[in-house]
């Protein structure tokens, strides 16, 4: 299944038209679940192709709770049809 990932920064400032900060956010991931960088100005949109679909939403909450991404928030996990 593939999801569509919308992360912000927590401080609601938009995050600048950069690919760096959803690099940054690529690298946080999990690295066995296939990622894709869609958007990087504005949100960040990353497309994830997983079979632990059921999971994703909440372990991208807990990879953003820790010290090192806490200025992140994950705003929408959505599956793609």
């Amino acid at each position: 299944m593939v999801l569509e990932l919308t992360v912000r920064r927590n401080d609601g400032t938009g995050i600048p038209n950069s690919p760096i900060d959803g690099i940054r956010v690529l690298a946080a991931l999990p690295r066995h679940w296939q990622t894709y960088l869609r958007q990087a100005g504005g949100d960040i949109v990353v497309h994830v192709h997983t079979d632990e679909s059921e999971r994703v939403g909440d372990e991208v909450r807990k990879l953003f709770a820790g010290p090192e991404n806490d200025e992140w928030v994950l705003v929408a996990c959505r599956p793609l049809p």
